[in-house]
């Protein structure tokens, strides 16, 4: 007799209900708010071309969605604390990146958030660093 193959509710399939759950409910609102604000003439009427806005959207949303499902398989992975410090140095490159690429300006503020984030992460390192030595 053949053993059933486990269903369970994985990281993975959890996003995926998350994700049709969320087409089902935003879909309508979205199309109650915009309406017919969002057509192709509409578009063309703003002066602006509707494949390129077409396909920018589609390809947002698609690594939009790649970068979600890997964030839910490395939470899987690894304990909820690392993932959210992870996603503190994401956000840091980005603001750094976005400071070189786009020339931002940097105003004080901005750096000393930066710098208390990247503190923050050199600290939870450091700690974690420290407990690893102290339960060998």
């Amino acid at each position: 007799m053949p053993k059933e193959a486990k269903i369970g509710l994985d990281n993975i399939n959890l996003f995926s209900i998350i994700t049709i759950m969320s087409l089902f409910v935003m879909a309508p609102i979205a199309f109650l708010v915009e309406g017919t604000t969002f057509t192709p003439a509409s578009i063309a009427a703003m002066g602006l071309d509707w494949n390129s806005i077409f396909t920018k959207a589609c390809l947002a949303g698609l690594f939009f969605h790649g970068y979600q499902q890997v964030s839910y398989m490395i939470l899987e992975r690894v304990a909820p604390v690392t993932h959210a410090v992870g996603n503190c140095v994401k956000r840091v490159v980005v603001i750094v990146s976005s400071v070189i690429v786009f020339q931002n300006p940097v105003t004080p503020l901005n750096a000393a958030g930066t710098a208390i984030a990247l503190l923050g992460v050199f600290a939870y390192s450091r700690a974690k660093a420290m407990q690893a030595k102290k339960e060998a």
